[in-house]
């Protein structure tokens, strides 16, 4: 009896000049393509060849010159705005310096995405591939960084795994407090999707959410909530969104899952336990739409300091934080 071959595989390329580990599925046609020096991002993910990650770029070389966002970048030491220069946790207040040039001021002086969009010094824990998936682990030892702890003084390691499996992309994120204090962990992403079956006027979306919180000129939660206005499957048509949801509606595996559809394309998001916030953000006249795992909603230091949001989680010192959200295209054949 002949084996069956293997359908995963890992494999480090060089890119650009650029370490780029390629996860894949053989027996799906599917590839994750992650760039540690773009910030630990699986800037490309592709199914029968047809990109289910926007990636506006001929290759990572141009990306790292071009900048930008694209891909799947990790949202931390905190996701999307914070209200101004400084903030206030476990009730001290701390002060952000923009010349150390690693804060990226924002529009309207609200510092976005955090601190580790473009950071390139992660190190390989574990990479491999078996007959169940294909696999890759990154750490960055943020304590050892003083232009980082100036920013974020809360001594910890983060891990990323990147695990294709059964049809998906699983992205598991680890974070160990080495602190005396407890550490708020308010981390997101912001992968970007695009469906090339249709315009983007044909394209449609599911978000299951019972709330939406409403935000300042600034794009900042006031602390005031309404219903999701877009229950159900909502066409893109015509619309524009840049909207923060909570009270997400899970599945009996305690999943969350947003969608976007095309004529036969589908692309779902499944928010794992401890994402508790979804970002939702199509803006008018480009081929992309943005599901983003977060924590806890915009301004999420501030907002809890003054009282008004319960849902800021934080780490013990010596504990370790973990969570999974997933990407799942279907029908790219």
């Amino acid at each position: 009896m002949t084996a069956l071959a293997q359908p995963y595989t890992l494999e480090k390329k060089s890119i650009d000049g650029m370490d780029v580990y390629a996860l894949n599925d053989a027996g799906r046609g599917m590839e994750a393509l992650v760039a540690p020096a773009l910030g630990m991002n699986s800037y490309s993910m592709r199914v029968h060849g047809k990109p289910v990650f926007w990636f506006p770029h001929a290759g990572p070389g141009e990306a790292r010159t071009k900048g930008g966002m694209f891909g799947n970048p990790l949202l931390w030491p905190w996701a999307n705005r914070i209200d101004g220069m400084t903030y206030t946790v476990n009730g001290k207040k701390y002060l952000l310096n923009p010349e150390l040039g690693n804060v990226r001021p924002g529009p309207n002086n609200t510092p976005i995405h955090g601190l580790l969009v473009r950071e390139e010094k992660w190190a390989i824990a574990a990479s491999g591939a078996d007959r169940n998936s294909a696999w890759l682990r990154a750490r960055l030892e943020y304590f050892r960084r003083p232009e980082l702890m100036a920013q974020f003084p809360f001594a910890h390691t983060i891990e990323i795994e990147y695990r294709l499996a059964g049809g998906a992309l699983e992205i598991t994120t680890t974070i160990e407090n080495m602190a005396a204090d407890p550490m708020p962990v308010a981390l997101g992403y912001h992968p970007y999707f695009t469906i090339t079956d249709t315009p983007r006027d044909g394209w449609k979306a599911r978000l299951p959410a019972k709330q939406r919180y409403l935000l300042s000129p600034r794009l900042i939660p006031t602390g005031e909530t309404g219903p999701n206005p877009h229950g159900g499957e909502v066409s893109l048509k015509g619309i524009v969104l840049d909207d923060v949801f909570g009270a997400l509606e899970r599945d009996a595996d305690g999943f969350a899952r947003f969608s976007v559809m095309g004529a036969k394309q589908k692309i779902t998001v499944e928010y794992g336990p401890g994402y508790e916030v979804a970002v939702v953000y199509a803006p008018a006249g480009r081929d992309f739409i943005c599901f983003e795992p977060m924590t806890s909603i915009t301004n999420a230091f501030n907002a809890a300091n003054d009282g008004w949001y319960k849902g800021l989680q934080t780490v013990a010192p010596g504990a370790v934080w973990k969570a999974v959200f997933r990407v799942r295209p279907e029908n790219f054949d």
